[in-house]
């Protein structure tokens, strides 16, 4: 499978069913910027659309996942651009964030160094999270005068209201062990050796799901998180193991099972 070209980000796909998405700005501890927005877009996108991709990783090279901000893409919003210009840009944002979240791929994040800002919440929206153990994380904008506005929505479905309005309002510098206690990421590291083990051990669960369930449990879980339980959910979700039943993976998985064999995804 060809990989794609971009400028600020690498993108490689397996035949097996990977892509690997990583950011390449190791000089600014892969700062975002205007065109590391677009591009990150593109690639989530792009990988959403082939069905052939069943996992996809996110990390960044250099000594950092990412450090948010680009000071002088910053820089460029305070002075120069107006209001209009950075409503877009933040939109850019957003939707980034958002194509990252609605992948119907399991996505990782492998992360190290630093994940400040943006990046701790491109860490957030991501379905599971690996730190090393050195890993810090910091939700900075108001020591800038700005607020973590577009990340919000992951982060606070990630750790809850209660711990983002404590982490947002006092920028606090935190460890990868206070983030996997609060449920930012799920898994702490010691080192590479230890981040590859667990990157394999992922990828071996997700290749043995089917994956046209895990777009389905994902989606089932934006639906119903925080939706009153109530006899239209209860309908809602009998409808939903009602059509996986019947669906070609559930029928291939229940057989498999019986047949004490591997269905035709985990091959």
């Amino acid at each position: 499978m060809r990989d794609a070209e971009y400028d600020l980000i690498q993108l490689e796909m397996t035949q097996e069913g990977l892509a690997v998405v990583t950011l390449n700005r190791p000089d600014v501890h892969n700062a975002f910027n205007a065109e590391l927005i677009a591009e990150l877009t593109d690639a989530f996108k792009s990988i959403a659309d082939q069905r052939t991709i069943r996992m996809m990783i996110l990390r960044g090279n250099g000594q950092s996942f990412s450090a948010g901000a680009d000071l002088n893409w910053m820089k460029l919003a305070a002075e120069v651009h107006t209001r209009d210009d950075n409503e877009r840009d933040a939109m850019n944002l957003a939707e980034m964030l958002r194509a990252l979240y609605e992948m119907p791929q399991m996505t990782l994040a492998l992360v190290r160094g630093a994940a400040m800002g943006g990046g701790a919440g491109l860490v957030a929206a991501c379905d599971v999270a690996v730190a090393m153990k050195d890993t810090k994380f910091r939700f900075s904008e108001v020591r800038l005068g700005l607020t973590p506005a577009t990340i919000s929505p992951y982060v606070i479905e990630a750790i809850g209201a209660r711990l983002a309005r404590s982490l947002f309002v006092t920028a606090e510098t935190f460890d990868a062990d206070y983030a996997e206690k609060i449920g930012l990421i799920q898994y702490v590291v010691e080192d590479e050796k230890a981040m590859l083990a667990m990157e394999e051990h992922l990828a071996n669960l997700v290749f043995s799901a089917a994956p046209g369930a895990i777009a389905d449990a994902k989606e089932l879980v934006r639906d119903v998180a925080g939706v009153f339980i109530d006899r239209e959910v209860s309908h809602e979700t009998s409808k939903r193991i009602a059509y996986r039943r019947a669906s070609d993976e559930g029928k291939e998985g229940i057989s498999a099972f019986l047949e004490k064999r591997k269905p035709d995804w985990n091959r």
